[in-house]
């Protein structure tokens, strides 16, 4: 299969491996020139530039920009592909995406995977980094089936575990897993700088070990990538940080009352379930 990548970052560049291992046939889209000539010489692509007349003669497209580039970039592709050519994204919103690309281009499927790591670039990718991980596709009632069940087909060559959910419903979920804890996190190094006394906020620093590592990495991320989240996401990411709130000034509430046992029923509940959201057995 001739398969086109546009965005040959972590997301992309490690699709554009797994695919090749496969036996497919890989032509990705860069921006810079230097980012093209890596994925050649990586092995990540078969061919890459940054022009998208060469996807002409593509059958599947999976689009890895930015949430913000993804409808534009397949208004960009339209005057380039061939009628049934599959167009998909990688994007962590689904429901400011699907409906739109859908109209531009009928054979669109919304798609996320999920995975990733810390960082972001070609330099980062992963080889196998989808093996194992779930892959949400979001159709939506004018969605072709053919084209879903053909992204369906070659995802799955890559070992992950598919979902199906509607845009909105990804977006709720996408919300409580990947997004609260990226505005959390980032409150939390936030927090930390409003300390007041410079001596002590520079322990903070040098006292800080794997708890504080854990915690603030996705809020140390990618400043771009965080703000798309919250503007493309926003509603679902407010109704879970209010919640979130809520939470929280329960547990101040308790901490304040000193309900000793109230914080230790929370935190036997909160060891007791985390597993159920990590897929693991043992942590």
């Amino acid at each position: 299969m001739k398969i086109g990548i546009v965005g040959i970052g972590l997301i992309g560049a490690s699709l554009g491996w797994d695919f090749r291992q496969l036996g497919h046939q890989v032509i990705g889209i860069g921006r810079q020139q230097a980012t093209c000539d890596l994925a050649e010489r990586e092995g990540i692509c078969d061919r890459a530039s940054g022009d998208l007349a060469s996807l002409k003669d593509t059958e599947i497209v999976f689009i890895c920009t930015p949430i913000a580039a993804i409808v534009p970039t397949v208004e960009l592709l339209v005057p380039h592909l061939q009628p049934e050519t599959i167009v998909t994204d990688a994007g962590s919103v689904k429901a400011a995406i699907v409906d739109r690309a859908t109209g531009l281009w009928a054979n669109f499927v919304g798609g996320h995977p999920m995975a990733g790591n810390s960082q972001s670039g070609i330099a980062a990718f992963e080889k196998g980094l989808f093996a194992d991980r779930p892959y949400v596709l979001t159709p939506i009632p004018e969605t072709a089936p053919v084209a879903l069940e053909r992204v369906a087909e070659l995802v799955r060559s890559l070992d992950c575990i598919i979902h199906y959910a509607t845009p909105a419903q990804h977006d709720l979920a996408v919300a409580w897993i990947s997004h609260l804890p990226m505005i959390v996190s980032a409150s939390l190094i936030g927090a930390c700088l409003d300390e007041a006394d410079p001596q002590i906020l520079d322990f903070a620093k040098k006292f800080a070990s794997t708890g504080f590592r854990d915690t603030s990495r996705v809020g140390g991320g990618n400043p771009e990538m965080g703000m798309m989240m919250a503007e493309y996401n926003r509603d679902a990411l407010l109704r879970s940080l209010y919640q979130y709130r809520d939470r929280l000034d329960s547990i101040i509430d308790s901490i304040e009352s000193k309900k000793w046992t109230k914080i230790k029923d929370l935190l036997s509940t909160n060891q007791a379930v985390r597993p159920d959201f990590l897929n693991i057995e043992d942590d």
